[in-house]
């Protein structure tokens, strides 16, 4: 028997939110971020600072992958890690 776990999803696109909003955004939505629930970002740039900021404030607490890396789009998943 094999037991399946449906994960969400939540999409933060930052090209269409207004400047100076996105980071907040981000922080808010992965802060409450269910266990079962991927964030996934999209933005016109690597987000890296966005992971170097995780790695900082949460250690160990989030994973990170890419999905699109650019030129124009750049996607990641960000899931919280089991504790």
């Amino acid at each position: 028997m094999t037991t399946e776990t449906a994960t969400k999803e939540i999409l933060i696109d930052v090209r269409a939110l207004p400047p100076g909003t996105c980071r907040s955004a981000i922080i808010r939505t992965i802060t409450d971020l269910p266990t079962d629930t991927d964030l996934v970002v999209a933005a016109p740039h690597d987000p890296a600072p966005l992971r170097e900021y995780l790695d900082v404030a949460h250690p160990d607490a989030f994973g990170w992958s890419y999905l699109e890396e650019g030129p124009d789009v750049w996607r990641v998943r960000i899931h919280r890690l089991a504790a």
